[in-house]
């Protein structure tokens, strides 16, 4: 199977030791993001993004490893070509962070303000997540259009 290549997408940092820096914080990025597998409070597409940006301007054997990994490459290509989230791996997201605030409130935190904090901080980035386009969901208002099948 041959691989794509993402080498014109490598725009390289023309100091070695950036390019060094960049590696190193783009590893740490692809490490948090592992972590935020199993982590549910950590978040796991941000990091991976920020890896991409770092590797893309360093190195085009980590950046392609990235955007070819069978896990994190399909999310990252996403972004990075339309700006857009798949909607299965968003709304993931939004259940996961919703199920994790939940708990955290309603176990962990006494609080009152510090659990409103929470919530808010919740519904906030549900909103912002719900708010990134899914190029692989059609909105209902286009749905409405579409002639019957």
């Amino acid at each position: 199977m041959e691989h794509p290549d993402y080498s014109a997408e490598v725009r390289r940092h023309a100091s070695p030791v950036v390019r060094g820096a960049l590696i190193v914080a783009g590893t740490a990025c692809v490490g948090l993001g592992v972590l935020g597998l199993f982590l549910p409070v950590l978040p796991t597409t941000p990091f991976l993004l920020l890896a991409a940006a770092c590797y893309a301007r360093a190195s085009e054997r980590f950046y392609g490893w990235l955007l070819r990994n069978r896990t994190f490459g399909p999310t990252i290509r996403e972004w990075r070509r339309y700006r857009s989230i798949p909607y299965r791996t968003k709304w993931t997201a939004v259940v996961l962070m919703s199920l994790t605030l939940a708990s955290s409130i309603v176990f962990f935190v006494r609080n009152p303000y510090l659990q409103a904090a929470l919530a808010a901080l919740g519904v906030g980035l549900a909103v912002w997540l719900a708010r990134i386009p899914s190029r692989d969901r059609r909105r209902s208002r286009d749905a409405a259009r579409m002639p019957p099948e």
